[in-house]
């Protein structure tokens, strides 16, 4: 059974970067075809999709994001991370790393962290 858990800081000041971690355990993050996926949830709306790094080390980003977003791994550790540049209290959102996997034409998320609050504020 793998289990996810995200870490990292939950306060970060405007314009700074907020960087998560994501640790997997009872599975790899190369086992083929896994996609390991952030995802967050502002306050009062719905999930929103930021983006993933597969199995093979390939990432792929939202598109609303992509400019200000990176998605790196540490195999060793069996860690992913997230790199949200230049945030703003827009960026305030509980966020979750979860494993994905194609059925389809859809990812899918079987597997999901507990969440982390991360709070953009002076």
């Amino acid at each position: 059974q793998v289990q996810l858990q995200e870490s990292g800081p939950g306060l970060v000041k405007p314009s700074q970067t907020l960087s998560l971690t994501c640790t997997v355990s009872g599975g790899s993050i190369t086992t083929n075809y896994y996609y390991w996926t952030w995802i967050r949830q502002p306050p009062g709306k719905g999930l929103e999709w930021i983006g993933y790094i597969a199995y093979s080390g390939s990432t792929y980003y939202s598109p609303s994001l992509k400019s200000r977003t990176s998605i790196s791994r540490d195999t060793s550790k069996n860690q992913f991370t997230l790199q949200l540049s230049s945030v703003t209290p827009e960026d305030t959102a509980v966020y979750y790393c979860a494993r994905g996997e194609y059925g389809g034409s859809y990812l899918t998320f079987g597997s999901w962290g507990q969440g982390t609050q991360v709070t953009v504020s002076s």
